[in-house]
C-alpha cells in the first residue's frame, strides 16, 4: 500500500521526468519549466497551479503519464504557457463578467501557440475543429491572446452546447486555484492594513500576507522570465517555425506591459548629427593610406554620428482629484532626467504637457530639458473633476486635421485651450510629427475606443490605488515601482 510520501515521491518523479523531456527540445523555455515547484493536492481531481506550484491529484498524472506521455508534456507545457502570459493574475470580477468564458479564452490561447510548434516532444495532428476555429479567430483577432478571444466570443454569444464542446476540446487543466487566488487577491491593501478587519482570526489574517506578498513577486518573476525567453527566441530567427507564435504572443504580451523607461525608447528616431565619432573612422582614407602608403593606413574619426533621439511626443498628465501634486512632479523630474540624456534628446525637441481631467486644461510646449524641470517643479492640479481620457485625444485629433484618429467622439477640449511656452507665449502646434503619448493616470476614467495612429501608453504608479483593467489592447500599459 502506498503511504501519502510514496504517492508524492512518484508525482513529483513524473514531473519531474515531464519537465526534462521538455527541456531536451525546448533549452529556451528553461527560464519557466524550472519556475514551478510541485505539491500533490487532493483538491483536484487532476492538475493545475497557482504559478508557484503545479498542483496534482497523483492518480490523474500516474495514468495520464503511463497511458498518455505526449497528453502529459503538453499539460505540463499548457500550465507553464498559463504562467507566462499570467492568466490566473486576471481577476474575473476585475476585467470578465464571465469567469468561464475566460477559462475558455485562456486555455485556446495557449493551446493555439502548443499546437502551432514544431517539437517532437508536444506535437500531435491538429483535428478539424480546432483548425476551423484558430482560423475563425485569427481573422478577427489577429493576435490569439486570451483578451481578444475573450472579446469576440463575448460579441457572438456562443451558444452553451458549443461552449462545452470548445472547453472538452481546449482543457488541460484545473482552475480552480485562479479563483482562490482572485477571491483571496480581493481587497488585499485593506487587509495589509488592518487585517482584524478580515473574517479570519488575527492569526490567520497575518499569515495571508506573506502569501500576496509571494503572488505580487511571483507574478513579476513571471513577467520577467516572459522577457527572457523572448530574447532567446529573438537570437533563434532560424528555429521560428519550431517555436511556432510563441515569440509573436510573448512580444505582444511584454509589449502591453512594458517598463515606462525602456518605453520612452520606442520614441527615439535615428539622425545623423555633427559629432566626432571615435568608435568609427572613414574608411575611404583607410584604403587610400592602404594602397599609396603600403602597410600605412589613415585613420581618421567620423565627423557625423548615427544616434536615436527622441523627436516629439506628449505626456498628458490626469488632473482629476485622485492624483496628486508630489507623485506628478517626481514622474516628470524623473521623465526630464532620462530625457536629459544626449543619446535621448535632441537639441531641440518638442514636448507637450498636457493637463486634462473632463476636458484639456492647457497645453504646454516644453523644448528644454530645464524648462521640463522648471514645469515640475511649479506643477499644481488645475483640474480636480471626474476623469475622460478621450478629449485629449480628440484635442490632438483636431490638431492633426486626421478624422477619426483619436477614438474620441465625446468630452471635447474645453473651449479656449491653445497651445503655450512655459513663459505663457502662444504657439501653434499641429502635432504632425507626434511619434507617442504617454497618459500618467489611476486608470479611474473613460477610456477610447479605436486605436491612434501614434504610440499610446498609459502609466501607472504601482504602490498607488489604480485601475489598469479597461486599458485598450491597442495601448501598452506602463508601471513606475519608484520615481
Amino acid at each position: 500500500m502506498k503511504t501519502r510520501e510514496d504517492l508524492i515521491n512518484l508525482g513529483n518523479q513524473i514531473l519531474d521526468a515531464t519537465r526534462t523531456t521538455l527541456l531536451l527540445d525546448m533549452r529556451f523555455m528553461a527560464p519557466a519549466l524550472g519556475a514551478l515547484g510541485f505539491k500533490m493536492d487532493l483538491s483536484t481531481r487532476t492538475i493545475g497551479t497557482d504559478a508557484v506550484y503545479i498542483r496534482f491529484n497523483p492518480s490523474y498524472i500516474f495514468q495520464l503519464y503511463l497511458e498518455q506521455p505526449l497528453a502529459m508534456n503538453r499539460t505540463y507545457l499548457h500550465i507553464v504557457l498559463h504562467c507566462l502570459f499570467r492568466h490566473m493574475f486576471t481577476s474575473a470580477e476585475q476585467r470578465h463578467k464571465d469567469a468561464r468564458l475566460w477559462d475558455l479564452s485562456s486555455d485556446i490561447a495557449v493551446e493555439s501557440v502548443i499546437d502551432s510548434m514544431d517539437y517532437t516532444c508536444t506535437r500531435r495532428v491538429t483535428v478539424d475543429f480546432r483548425e476551423e476555429w484558430y482560423e475563425k479567430l485569427g481573422a478577427e483577432c489577429n493576435v490569439l491572446t486570451a483578451e481578444r478571444i475573450y472579446q469576440y466570443l463575448s460579441t457572438i454569444k456562443i451558444d452553451p452546447d458549443l461552449e462545452a464542446h470548445l472547453e472538452r476540446e481546449f482543457w488541460n487543466d484545473d482552475h480552480q486555484f485562479w479563483d482562490r487566488m482572485k477571491d483571496e487577491n480581493k481587497d488585499d491593501k485593506d487587509k495589509e492594513k488592518d487585517p482584524s478587519q478580515q473574517a479570519l482570526p488575527p492569526e490567520s489574517a497575518a499569515a495571508l500576507i506573506p502569501n500576496l506578498r509571494v503572488r505580487r513577486a511571483k507574478k513579476e518573476e513571471w513577467e520577467k522570465a516572459a522577457g527572457r525567453i523572448h530574447e532567446e527566441l529573438e537570437l533563434r530567427k532560424k528555429a521560428s517555425a519550431e517555436h511556432g507564435s510563441l515569440d509573436r504572443m510573448l512580444s505582444f504580451e511584454l509589449r502591453k506591459r512594458a517598463s515606462w523607461k525602456d518605453y520612452l525608447k520606442r520614441f527615439a528616431v535615428v539622425r545623423e548629427e555633427t559629432q566626432v565619432d571615435p568608435d568609427s573612422f572613414d574608411y575611404g582614407l583607410y584604403n587610400f593610406g592602404m594602397e599609396h602608403y603600403g602597410n600605412m593606413p589613415i585613420i581618421e574619426e567620423n565627423e557625423f554620428r548615427e544616434t536615436r533621439k527622441v523627436e516629439e511626443l506628449a505626456i498628458v498628465i490626469d488632473t482629476s482629484a485622485s492624483c496628486q501634486d508630489a507623485l506628478v512632479q517626481e514622474f516628470l523630474n524623473e521623465t526630464a532626467t532620462i530625457l536629459a540624456s544626449q543619446e535621448t534628446f535632441f537639441h531641440k525637441v518638442n514636448v507637450h504637457v498636457i493637463e486634462c481631467d473632463e476636458h484639456v486644461q492647457s497645453d504646454t510646449l516644453i523644448t528644454d530639458v530645464a524648462d521640463m524641470k522648471r514645469y515640475a517643479d511649479g506643477f499644481h492640479i488645475k483640474g480636480g473633476y471626474g476623469t475622460d481620457y478621450r478629449p485629449v485625444f480628440a484635442y490632438i485629433e483636431e490638431r492633426q486635421g486626421q478624422a477619426g484618429a483619436g477614438g474620441a467622439t465625446s468630452g471635447g477640449a474645453a473651449p479656449g485651450v491653445s497651445t503655450r511656452t512655459l513663459d505663457g507665449k502662444p504657439v501653434y502646434s499641429d502635432y504632425r510629427n507626434l511619434r507617442g503619448l504617454i497618459y500618467f493616470t489611476d486608470g479611474f476614467g473613460i477610456y477610447p475606443t479605436r486605436p491612434t495612429r501614434y504610440d499610446t501608453a498609459f502609466v501607472f504608479r504601482r504602490d498607488e490605488d489604480f485601475d489598469d483593467s479597461k486599458v485598450p489592447d491597442w495601448a501598452v500599459k506602463l508601471y513606475i515601482d519608484e520615481v
